[in-house]
């Protein structure tokens, strides 16, 4: 039996991942250092901190809805934990190399100096975030039978 995209199933679980990526970057002053998406997202556009909050919400939103209906068909695998993880490289490789860099230049940086967070120590908090996201995501996430 052929399994289909759910988008309910999508947003409930990109919207938990979403929440478990954030609850992770809670920890981040323990380990020496400052990991507030909302608060990143706000500043860069300029906007009230509700702002951050929702366009982070909705990127998760974005991100789950990918994953369950482009990723899962393109790589022929099932929704569950190793293929959310994997999944989670995307977005964070993206982020690196792109997103970063972008807000780097847009506060008045570099794009090197926003590459890969423009520290390995914020690279490898942001891949344990995002592997979590995707482990999240592709647990939760339950296509229709």
């Amino acid at each position: 039996m052929k399994s289909t995209f759910s988008i309910q199933s999508a947003l409930i679980a990109g919207f938990l991942a979403t929440a478990a990526m954030t609850a992770f970057t809670f920890m981040a002053p323990l380990m020496g250092f400052e990991m507030n998406i909302p608060k990143m997202l706000a500043g860069t556009m300029g906007a009230p901190i509700i702002v951050g909050w929702m366009a982070h919400f909705m990127v998760g939103e974005i991100l789950a809805i990918g994953y369950a209906s482009a990723f899962l068909k393109m790589t022929n695998k099932a929704a569950d934990f190793k293929s959310g993880a994997l999944f989670g490289l995307l977005p964070w490789l993206a982020a690196q190399v792109m997103v970063m860099p972008m807000m780097s230049m847009m506060g008045g940086g570099s794009y090197t100096s926003g590459l890969f967070s423009g520290s390995m120590m914020m690279a490898v908090a942001s891949l344990v975030g995002h592997l979590i996201f995707g482990a999240v995501l592709g647990t939760i996430y339950k296509p229709k039978s």
